[in-house]
């Protein structure tokens, strides 16, 4: 049979209950590489007489054009994330006020996290942060408030304010924390996909795995495609995998 497409890959954690399956989503490609160690017995000639077969290994890579907290943080970290995130406001656009105490209060100063950094807006060259009592070209920041001082010296200067803030409503958090060597998260995947000719369907299901890698990348003028890689061994059964094929030759 013929399989096109990148197919779909669900990931079902199998250390909770109950199991929770997990949808990657937007799956670019998937590779499932079985490997063989061999051993070769040699004489006085160049080429082996024999071959022996054994370990084995099973191990996969699945390419997402989707960053899933579930997946991730379920299926890598053995972590549930929790709702809400922090989010980075990228120069905010403010201006220095005319008169004393020369203070600017941010948009999302109500949930203000950190600051990270202030630039003028005409030349793009960073202000430095000090602890109190600014100068010109300083400024300090009340990580309680979100209230940003400015020197007289900068009076009527446009800055560009940048900070992260917390979101309660919005998206999810990842908190990684620093577990014992050992207990991991377990899942079983499968991985689908159909015969364009036939509509026959192609599946193989891993039956125990443990996630390996986790890597992304970002490019100036493409999608972040984000890796996630992981092994298959044996279940309590003694199965490791299983073929589906949708028509018989």
């Amino acid at each position: 049979m013929f399989v096109f497409g990148s197919g779909v890959l669900i990931g079902t954690q199998l250390n909770v209950t109950p199991a929770t399956p997990i949808n990657f989503g937007l799956v670019q490609k998937v590779s499932v590489d079985t490997s063989v160690s061999v051993k070769e017995l040699y004489g006085q000639y160049a080429f082996p007489v024999a071959v022996g077969s054994g370990t084995r290994k099973v191990q996969c890579k699945a390419s997402l054009a989707r960053f899933s907290g579930q997946a991730i943080g379920r299926l890598f970290y053995n972590q549930v994330p929790a709702a809400g995130s922090t989010i980075s406001q990228f120069a905010e656009v403010h201006s220095v006020p005319a008169a004393s105490p020369y203070t600017i209060t941010v948009t999302n100063a109500t949930h203000f996290v950190a600051d990270q950094g202030v630039t003028y807006a005409s030349t793009g060259l960073p202000l430095i942060a000090v602890s109190a009592s600014p100068a010109t070209g300083q400024y300090s920041v009340n990580a309680a408030t979100g209230v940003y001082t400015f020197a007289a010296g900068d009076t009527g200067a446009g800055v560009l304010i940048s900070y992260t803030y917390t979101a309660s409503t919005t998206g999810e958090a990842l908190a990684i924390a620093n577990p014992l060597i050992g207990p991991t998260s377990t899942f079983t995947a499968t991985l689908f996909a159909t015969d364009p000719t036939t509509n026959a369907q192609f599946s193989v299901t891993l039956n125990q795995c443990v996630a390996s890698k986790f890597s992304f990348d970002t490019s100036i003028e493409d999608f972040a495609k984000p890796d996630f890689e992981f092994q298959a061994f044996a279940n309590a059964a003694g199965q490791v995998m299983t073929f589906n094929f949708g028509d018989a030759a």
